[in-house]
């Protein structure tokens, strides 16, 4: 592709197509996460079922999200972008579709396996962006992709929530649709980004998802920090995929109720990570910071696991603030404490990390649900996924202390 193309009204079309892609990707997370556990229960005869369905269905997605995610972006190199990412979408749009119609939880299961390998395109839009973009014009882009995927999490749960008020099916035949428009749309205006002469031939190295995180295994230098980062992301990641039954059995939660909840969350996340957290480190430090957040995670999860009525997890929630800055402010350090050299592949090796806690986390929160599922509403060991999770970041938050009572070292 030319210069001069990237230049043209239809590079302008295709960086819409990417963005909308990847926001229709996170509003259809994000209508599944209220919806679909409470859709589950009604094809199960019991709630520990109902937990033990969630865990299935949701480390299935998590799991072809971690093998597929590379594998995809080996095929583009190899094929083209544009096929990989309208093939995607349109698989994703399958997938919702077949949610919304399944009869049974097994093709409901099948759907998500679907839904996980074509939901693992998001390296194959950043690698289509970097392609019509300009060097200078990249980092522009790759942060409106941010705020498509942040503005899609505050939009999909929203919609989820008030759709699958009326009917549990509606929000996946909605998110099916929106697949379809925006699949047609690629395929009648969107150009290619990657020209024959620059593709690779199809390597399964590189298709291999261990890759990244073996080779931070080789290098020792940030072992600690990528183990406060394991645990913190693990337990974040339990929280969220059992949050909507451990409300469901609490409080009795619907639809309704998770999802204005998970609005309030992706608003909070998208104002803290787009601009507090600047203030933030500022004001605090990168190193007092992680240390800050891991601790109030201990502290907010804590909470959520005591409160004995509902409605008491919205101030919790807007209480909890600094719990948002964990992420990134680990990060940070991390990218920090690594020689510059090998800046790729540590990243790399996180975003694996966080791939892998996609799979660990629903089978750790919907597990510990499945053997309290029988306990009457207000028992307290209800909140046993919230006290798992403190529990995780108590630890994290031990091994940071340690490691960063040190002096980081110097970057190379």
């Amino acid at each position: 592709m030319s210069r001069s193309q990237v230049a043209s009204p239809r590079s302008t079309a295709s960086v819409w197509f990417v963005l909308i892609a990847v926001f229709i990707d996170m509003v259809g997370i994000g209508i599944a996460i209220p919806v679909l556990p409470i859709l589950i229960g009604s094809y199960t005869a019991s709630r520990e079922m109902q937990a033990w369905w969630n865990m299935g269905l949701s480390a299935a997605f998590g799991l072809m999200q971690f093998l597929c995610a590379p594998m995809l972006g080996a095929i583009s190199d190899r094929f083209g972008r544009r096929v990989v990412l309208i093939a995607a979408i349109i698989g994703l749009g399958i997938h919702y579709l077949l949610i919304a119609i399944a009869p049974a939880l097994l093709l409901m299961l099948f759907a998500r396996l679907i839904g996980g390998i074509t939901g693992a395109s998001y390296s194959v839009a950043n690698a289509y962006l970097a392609d019509i973009t300009p060097p200078e014009k990249r980092a522009r882009n790759f942060g409106l992709v941010g705020a498509a995927f942040g503005l899609g999490f505050i939009c999909g749960p929203i919609m989820g929530g008030l759709l699958g008020g009326i009917d549990l099916h509606l929000p996946f035949y909605v998110a099916a649709g929106l697949s379809l428009l925006n699949a047609t749309y690629g395929f009648l205006f969107v150009p290619e980004s990657l020209p024959p002469e620059r593709r690779t031939k199809l390597s399964l190295e590189r298709a291999n998802p261990l890759r990244a995180l073996s080779s931070l295994i080789r290098h020792h230098a940030v072992g600690t920090l990528v183990i406060v980062y394991a645990i913190y992301i693990i337990a974040h990641m339990t929280m969220i995929q059992s949050w909507v039954l451990a409300t469901r059995f609490r409080f009795g939660w619907g639809t309704v109720e998770n999802g204005t909840l998970l609005f309030c969350v992706g608003l909070i996340s998208t104002i803290v990570q787009g601009g507090l957290i600047g203030r933030l480190v500022k004001r605090f430090g990168e190193e007092r910071l992680v240390l800050m957040a891991v601790g109030s995670n201990v502290i907010v999860q804590t909470l959520y696991g005591l409160v004995p009525q509902g409605w008491m997890m919205f101030p919790v929630l807007f209480a909890s603030v600094l719990t948002f800055t964990a992420g990134p402010s680990i990060q940070a350090v991390v990218s920090k404490s690594t020689d510059s050299s090998t800046q790729g592949v540590t990243l790399g090796a996180l975003q694996s990390i966080s791939s892998l806690a996609g799979v660990i986390g629903p089978l750790l929160g919907n597990s510990l649900l499945a053997q309290v599922s029988s306990l009457p509403p207000g028992d307290i060991r209800l909140g046993v996924n919230f006290f798992a999770c403190a529990a995780l970041n108590a630890i994290a938050f031990s091994i940071a202390w340690r490691r960063l009572a040190r002096p980081v070292p110097a970057t190379a």
